[in-house]
């Protein structure tokens, strides 16, 4: 493995993890989750509750699925679903200036690990 893949390996690794801290934050924490997401709805509703629960899964869900690909030494295939995942954050940044929620958090937050995916996918396939 090349430094460059190495340091690939790490950044997916980290974003794994994050992204399961930020679903498992979403099933214990909700509403501090949603204010960390950008857009802050009434957790004591709860349909509100239950779709927030519902992205918690997918996004442990998500973390786990490259955690499984790096342990199998798939380093294109990590490469690639990165690629693929990289959608998720950019429709999140989306969806958080949409809602009229915090600009800074969709740029910052969500943009930022869009750019970080991106790197990481650079990393991992050249």
């Amino acid at each position: 493995m090349t430094t460059i893949t190495t340091v690939g390996y790490v950044l997916a690794g980290l974003l794994a993890a994050g992204i399961v801290f930020i679903g498992a934050r979403f099933l214990v924490a909700p509403g501090v989750a949603a204010a960390g997401y950008g857009v802050v709805p009434d957790v004591d509703e709860t349909a509100v509750r239950a779709y927030l629960s519902v992205k918690g899964v997918r996004d442990i869900a998500t973390g786990l699925f490259v955690g499984i690909l790096m342990i199998a030494g798939a380093t294109h295939l990590v490469g690639w679903v990165m690629l693929a995942a990289t959608i998720i954050p950019l429709a999140d940044a989306t969806i958080v200036l949409r809602s009229g929620g915090s600009r800074a958090i969709a740029w910052g937050v969500h943009g930022s690990t869009a750019a970080v995916m991106l790197i990481t996918t650079a990393l991992l396939l050249f």
